[in-house]
């Protein structure tokens, strides 16, 4: 039976490559487990020593940082020290954990282990934490004590010998171990060369058997293929071997060359009929059709799309040119963008894609009797000088072949120069049939500019007689703008001194109301404190006196308040602060502020709200308020009966005449009407204007300074609103103030950026700046407070309670207090800053704390912030006792660190009413 089996190349070869490839993956096997043995255990014993070196290397660094850290907080008492030392507690436990993992197994390096965690644990609980407890306690002598002997030292040198020890164990056995790894080594070699010797030996005598065998059978292959070639190129010819061993391989593998040769002489064939199709073409529509037409075929598409690629940068579309064997229903887009479907993505990557049987595609391959879907979709794109200008899509009932790819990949280069060379052809005739419509019309260009060019010549004849006028007229202005440059600068410099005299006025007139307020101040709260006559000590005649003093005192803070406003408008130091305003709360505000008032004069105050009003508008609330409290007590001053009404309603559309600048935006109306002295016809407009009235009559009957609806109206313009009047004598008066209910701030800046409003004082006298900004500041929250607060029983209040005032002026000292001490309260004086806190140093048992701006040696800024380091004092409430009424001295105020302020002169009913929020509060908390 062995005798019948005739072993072929392929079989000689095989059992000599078996036999050696045996051989040799013997020694392979053998070598390389030993190898690997080797280099594991090298690479074990390198990183485990290693990391053991590393891990005592830490350990010793953790105990150095505790050691350290705790002598340095034991030094200086600074906690921060104390942080290594924590660090390092909680990180060498860790370590030493790791470094038992490793050594272990050794029970006499186990013991050493153990002793070194004893070691480490006595000095923590002996020295460390015994010491770090002696110096929280600030134990001194135990301190000394302990470092007379400092046991913890003999700890840290044992740990050290230990540590050391346990070192140089590890380097002795690593040597130890290293050694006989190299010895192993050694043989490892001995025997690779060996193996390699004779696995020699066996590979020759298999070589000459085989060669034996091959030479004879490659003859007669090589003799076919000699054939082959003298029949001139003849790639059809193939080679027939009847053997069954490797020659038939190797004919085989010959004739698949002939095959491929064949195919790229299909190939280069087809691609020069495409080549020479496309000569001579114009139209790329005419060129894309017959591509297809040509190219179908070719490939075995039955169905083709030819897109071309429109516009420029990010406008890039791919468009659909023409179609293969395309039906007029056909549902496929007609454009793509760049990286949008396959289409869009294949111009995007510049790459073919190819589909096996899709799934859902829209164009199907229809004949007379069937419609088809296409099995294998072909997307192709057509470069040119590395852009795609196209995309070519081909569908197939049956597989795109390699053949085809490389047909099409072929293609691509020429079919790109021919399609740019017909779009170049294409852009010639556009550009030369749009050349000859432009000479034809440069012609009769041409015509007409001779005659302008005539008509030309007689007007430049014109011109140069007008030049030598101009020239003349020329010399002449330059003169006079030199003359006007010279006054502009005489103009700027004007300026600059007025607007230097401004700014010194402005200073010298808020001085000015510093100094009069703080004298004031003490003039009202006596006189007020006498005609309140609580202890009936003044005859009435006498008290009648102190009031005249003390309204004659607030006639004289009305003046300085005015006087302030008019320096505030002038410098521009009003802002205005834009929120949502809830008009139901204006009604409520205004009766609370003005029902005392009416009861007093014995006039009927109504307020009437129109139902269909909105619930808000957005403007400056505060400034809202202080115009309405304005014009309700002009109109209460000069009623002397019958009645005052406040009346919100929706304005009459024809008013929006009159204010270009709120557009259609809707308005609302503020009427304030009384039955009072009225205004004749022919002084409307003059009483809007500074330090103007009536006349000097009403002056000399009512009072007031003629400044209140001047800084009204020039207010209500800035809030981007008007105030209109209409009044008869002796029949009453109807002031009304329009604004928008939505107020564009950038619009009334742009209208009115050098009209500046100031706050108006002409409310009645007992309201002033300081109350009404505080009020209307404070949340509902605090309201509430305060009505609950004035409720209870003031002596329950005040009664008792220690109230620190710090204030230089004797005679603001002596009101103050004995306003304060009249409630019932405890009041301790500082005369200045520093004493301030020379007080509170010994003493802060103090409920209240009333603070004055301006002071000697230390301001109230200064002790206010100074205050609020102090840990006793930083919850206190202190309010600030200022003169300066100016919205920045106010501001100031609290950025310092004040609870609330107070203004001079100082009210008493708003004095108290302000420390019972305070002294609430301090109840509270």
């Amino acid at each position: 039976m062995f005798k019948k089996i005739k072993p072929s190349i392929r079989f000689k070869i095989a059992i000599g490559y078996i036999l050696i490839i045996c051989c040799l993956g013997g020694a392979i096997v053998t070598v390389t487990e030993r190898i690997n043995t080797l280099q594991y255990e090298i690479e074990t014993i390198t990183s485990r020593d290693i990391e053991i070196h590393n891990l005592i290397t830490t350990i010793r660094y953790n105990v150095i940082n505790m050691e350290t850290s705790q002598r340095g907080y034991i030094i200086t008492g600074d906690k921060i020290y104390l942080e290594p030392y924590r660090e390092g507690k909680s990180q060498w436990e860790s370590n030493y954990n790791s470094l038992f993992a490793h050594l272990s197994s050794d029970p006499s390096i186990k013991k050493d282990l153990e002793n070194i965690k004893l070691t480490i644990e006595h000095w923590i609980e002996t020295s460390g934490e015994y010491t770090i407890q002696l110096r929280e306690q600030n134990d001194t002598n135990g301190i000394m004590t302990f470092f007379t002997n400092d046991s913890g030292k003999q700890d840290m040198d044992r740990l050290r010998e230990q540590l050391e020890s346990l070192r140089f164990d590890q380097l002795d056995a690593t040597k130890a171990y290293i050694t006989e790894i190299n010895n192993r080594n050694e043989m490892l070699t001995l025997s690779l060369y060996g193996m390699l010797f004779l696995v020699a030996i066996i590979a020759f005598f298999i070589v000459s058997f085989v060669s034996n065998a091959i030479v004879k059978t490659i003859r007669q292959v090589s003799n076919t293929i000699t054939e082959i070639s003298d029949s001139r190129g003849d790639l059809t010819k193939r080679i027939h071997v009847n053997t069954k061993d490797e020659i038939r391989d190797l004919a085989e593998a010959t004739n698949g060359l002939l095959e491929m040769l064949e195919s790229q002489s299909w190939v280069q064939t087809r691609v020069a009929e495409v080549a020479t199709m496309n000569q001579g073409m114009n139209d790329l529509t005419e060129l894309a059709r017959s591509f297809l037409s040509k190219v179908a075929p070719m490939v075995g598409a039955s169905y083709g799309v030819f897109y071309a690629n429109r516009g420029s940068g990010k406008r890039q579309r791919l468009e659909k040119v023409t179609a293969y064997a395309s039906m007029g229903d056909d549902r496929g887009k007609f454009s793509f963008k760049l990286g949008e479907g396959l289409v869009g993505q294949c111009a995007m990557d510049k790459r073919t894609f190819l589909l096996n049987k899709p799934k859902d595609y829209e164009a199907h391959i229809k004949s007379g009797l069937t419609e088809l879907s296409p099995q294998n979709v072909l997307v192709v794109p057509v470069e040119f000088e590395g852009k795609v200008i196209a995309v070519i899509e081909f569908a197939s009932l049956e597989p795109f072949t390699s053949q085809h790819l490389k047909l099409l990949e072929q293609i691509e280069d020429h079919f790109g120069v021919a399609i740019d060379n017909v779009g170049g052809r294409m852009e010639v005739v556009r550009l030369l049939s749009e050349s000859q419509a432009m000479t034809e019309e440069l012609q009769a260009q041409t015509e007409e500019l001779q005659a302008q060019s005539e008509e030309l010549q007689m007007q430049q004849e014109e011109m140069r007689m007008t030049t030598e006028h101009l020239e003349e007229q020329n010399l002449f202005a330059e003169q006079k703008t030199k003359e006007l440059e010279q006054a502009k600068e005489e103009l700027e410099q004007y300026a600059e001194r007025l607007k230097q005299s401004a700014t010194y006025k402005t200073n010298f007139l808020a001085n000015m109301s510093h100094e009069l307020r703080t004298p004031l101040n003490s003039i009202l709260i006596l006189s007020q404190l006498l005609y309140e006559n609580e202890n009936k000590s003044l005859l009435d005649e006498e008290a009648n006196y102190a009031r005249v003093i003390h309204s004659s005192g607030n006639d004289l803070l009305t003046l300085i308040d005015d006087i302030l406003d008019l320096s505030k408008i002038e410098a521009g130091k009003i802002e205005l602060v834009m929120d949502e305003v809830n008009l139901t709360e204006v009604p409520e505000y205004m009766r609370l502020s003005f029902d005392p008032v009416a009861t007093k004069k014995d006039i009927t105050f109504h307020i009437e709200m129109q139902s269909t009003l909105p619930k808000v508008m957005y403007t400056d609330g505060q400034r809202l308020q202080q115009i309405l409290k304005n014009l309700l007590s002009n109109a209460f001053k000069f009623t002397e009966s019958g009645s005052v009404t406040l009346k919100l309603h929706s304005a009459d559309p024809s008013v929006a005449e009159r204010m270009p600048h709120v557009g259609t935006q809707e308005l609302l109306a503020f009427s304030i009407i009384d039955t009072g002295i009225g205004i004749p016809k022919d002084k409307h407009e003059l009483i809007f204007e500074a330090f103007q009235q009536v006349d000097g009559n009403t002056n000399r009957v009512y009072g007031g300074t003629g400044l209140g609806l001047s800084i009204c109206n020039e207010f209500a313009q800035l809030l981007g609103g008007i105030i209109s009047v209409e009044s008869e004598l002796h029949k009453g008066s109807t002031f009304t103030l329009y604004l928008p209910l939505k107020h564009d701030a950038a619009l009334a800046e742009l209208e009115y950026a050098e009209l500046e409003a100031a706050v108006s004082h002409e409310a009645s006298s007992t309201s002033s700046i300081t109350y009404a900004k505080t009020e209307v500041g404070r949340s509902k929250a605090e309201s509430s407070t305060l009505d609950i607060s004035s409720g209870t029983d003031e002596a329950s209040i005040f009664s008792g309670k220690r109230v620190l005032l710090v204030e230089d002026d004797a005679r603001n000292v002596f009101a103050m207090v004995q306003t304060l001490e009249s409630k019932g309260l405890q009041v301790v004086v500082a005369d200045n800053g520093k004493v301030c806190m020379d007080i509170v140093a010994e003493d802060t048992n103090f409920d209240l704390i009333f603070m004055d701006i301006m002071m000697p040696i230390m301001d109230g800024f200064e002790t206010t912030r100074a205050l609020r380091q102090h840990p006793f004092m930083k919850d206190k409430p202190i309010i600030a006792l200022t003169a300066k009424a100016m919205k920045s001295d106010l501001e100031s105020c609290l950025e310092a660190g004040a609870s609330d302020y107070i203004s001079k002169p100082i009210q008493t009913e708003q004095l108290f009413s302000l420390m019972r929020v305070w002294l609430t509060k301090q109840v509270e908390h």
